[in-house]
């Protein structure tokens, strides 16, 4: 037995962004806490398998393709050219800083971290066993299960093959390859799809849906659509998968339309399933779906009152920034259960603005068209097309526009629709506008405000007259 056993009053399990975040709540109100992680760092898949690994390759790829499209660059005979494993090496440099970054957090704060997988034994006691077969038992007032998600693995597909990856294993690609199938058009597989073709990799990407990220507003989804096709992407809509045929050189997808997709290799991008399946949950009375994600509620509580969940392992939205909020409000309501005063009555907020790293970017908050059409909103739009930004012209991305929803009588603006470059920057000067109360978030606010010019915020100011100029 460790010398950390004993009694908290918040475990955590899972290192993530969603435990992390319901952690530092906890602790910074003076409780005890304990945070319970199987792998040797932390950070969760994150930091090592998703966001952070991804975003960094996205990034070099980025500047590798500005190289190569600089025409000064060009008549010097100055090119770059890089493999995955070489673009690898930059991501794992930032894991490092952020393991460590974030490694001191807990230790600043005086919150252990309890290492093995970690399994209920009853509702309040966890054991956590490591590899060695050591075991340290932690009892806990609340809990706050944050354990993340992976890859869904369908056992008809051979993960073991040296040709067939999902996003966990897709990075450690230590070959090079000129083509590839992406099964699955959700924001992983459009994101890799985006990343590839921009290493002028030829790629397949395969939807069974009849539109890529339906989620998102429609004119932003068209003008990705659009975008990927211009730049090469082959996209297939409404195909069901049937079989895959893997060779020494490459894989075959049978699809149920009879269409047989030969590349040199398969990135399998089709769902997700919640790290709950080794956690004893049998012990608690929770049920998982069958996608292994746990429900909650509005309060991001399990149905065992003082067991609250955070992050991809309760489903959508799955994003990190997502995640970090949801660990805050989770930890906010235990507090208040703990006997936490006035300053606990404001919770962080769960609206989360969706962040996509297609290339270009696209992000989303509020409402889209489709919704307000629905609801019966009387509403109007107001778009700002970046080829007509000055500062998009200057840098030369000028792929992309602003969407402004509002309200046709009140102003209010109800939904940010961002398609192009740092799009997932520029949502972050609408959201605060969005969430002042009324009637200061209003369409008049980017009217009358001043914007540095030249910048991409400006784009803020012509997509507000543009939607203000239709009400006439």
């Amino acid at each position: 037995m460790s010398d950390l056993s004993g009694e908290y009053d918040v475990l955590v399990i899972g290192t993530g962004p969603g435990g992390e975040g319901a952690a530092m709540q906890a602790v910074k109100h003076g409780k005890s806490v304990a945070v319970l992680e199987r792998e040797p760092t932390v950070g969760g898949s994150c930091t090592h398998r998703g966001t952070i690994p991804s975003k960094a390759l996205r990034y070099a790829i980025f500047q590798m393709t500005e190289v190569n499209s600089n025409v000064l660059f060009r008549e010097h005979g100055i090119t770059a050219n890089f493999m995955i494993p070489d673009l690898r090496r930059r991501a794992k440099s930032v894991i490092e800083a952020q393991v460590k970054m974030r490694t001191t957090f807990y230790d600043r704060n005086d919150v252990p971290i309890i290492r093995g997988q970690a399994k209920f034994l009853d509702p309040h006691t966890v054991e956590a066993v490591e590899a060695d077969g050591s075991r340290t038992v932690v009892r806990g007032k609340y809990v706050v299960i944050a354990t993340g998600s992976r890859p869904y693995r369908p056992p008809e597909v051979d993960f073991s093959h040296s040709r067939i990856f999902d996003s966990d294993t897709i990075l450690d690609v230590d070959f090079h390859f000129k083509s590839i199938t992406v099964f699955g058009a959700g924001v992983i597989g459009c994101e890799y799809a985006s990343m590839f073709r921009n290493l002028e990799i030829k790629v397949n990407l395969v939807n069974t849906r009849d539109r890529l990220l339906e989620f998102l507003d429609e004119e932003i989804v068209d003008a990705l659509s659009y975008h990927l096709r211009e730049r090469g992407v082959v996209i297939r809509h409404r195909e069901e998968f049937d079989r895959i045929d893997a060779v020494e050189d490459g894989v075959v997808m049978a699809l149920k339309s009879g269409k047989l997709l030969k590349t040199d290799i398969l990135l399998w991008a089709a769902g997700r399933t919640g790290n709950t399946d080794s956690l004893g949950l049998e012990n608690t009375g929770i049920i998982p779906d069958q996608r292994g994600n746990i429900p909650v509620n509005g309060n991001l509580q399990t149905i065992v009152p003082h067991i609250y969940g955070a992050g991809d392992v309760i489903g959508p939205p799955a994003l990190a920034s997502a995640a970090y909020n949801q660990g805050r409000y989770a930890a906010n309501e235990i507090l208040k259960g703990l006997g936490c005063g006035d300053e606990c009555r404001l919770p962080p907020s769960l609206d989360i603005p969706a962040g996509i790293y297609t290339s270009p970017e696209i992000s989303s908050l509020g409402k889209t068209e489709r919704e307000l059409t629905q609801d019966k909103v009387p509403y109007e739009v107001g778009h700002a097309h970046f080829k007509s930004i000055a500062r998009a012209q200057i840098t030369g991305q000028t792929a992309g526009m602003l969407k402004l929803l509002f309200h046709r009588e009140t102003l209010e603006i109800l939904g940010i629709h961002c398609f192009g470059a740092n799009a997932s920057e520029i949502i972050h000067i609408g959201q605060a506008i969005m969430s002042q109360p009324k009637p200061h978030n209003t369409l008049l606010y980017f009217i009358n405000t001043t914007f540095n010019y030249p910048t991409m915020a400006e784009a803020y100011r012509v997509a507000a007259l543009n939607g203000y100029n239709r009400l006439f």
